[in-house]
């Protein structure tokens, strides 16, 4: 493998300027709409067929978008977990276009956060 210099003290493999594959479009959602049960969420389906999966104790919310969430350019998955008096929340958003394989490892960071109290 040979190198090129890129610039004083630092060389890059021609393997590493290889072109890549990478995923794209937003594949199969159910790879992240099954990590959840029915134990501990709510699912419900709007008119829209747009998906809302809540917790049960209202603090984690996923939106699935599959025409984009309205109000927004692109929106097609929206992660919410509701702070408390201590400490704020946060949110993440995905596009429409995002692989659910991505959003599913993100929303089984988020579940891996939580426990029971």
């Amino acid at each position: 493998m040979s190198e090129a210099p890129v610039s004083p003290g630092f060389s890059v493999t021609t393997e590493a300027l290889r072109l890549r594959e990478w995923q794209l479009g937003p594949g199969q959602p159910t790879v992240v709409m099954d990590q959840f049960s029915a134990d501990d969420f709510t699912v419900i389906v709007d008119d829209r067929a747009d998906v809302h999966v809540g917790s049960k104790d209202g603090r984690f919310y996923l939106g699935w978008f599959p025409l984009g969430r309205p109000g927004t350019n692109g929106e097609g998955w929206k992660i919410a977990v509701t702070g408390t008096a201590k400490a704020p929340g946060y949110q993440m958003s995905f596009g429409t276009e995002t692989p659910a394989g991505i959003v599913a490892a993100a929303v089984a960071g988020v579940l891996r956060t939580s426990r029971r109290v």
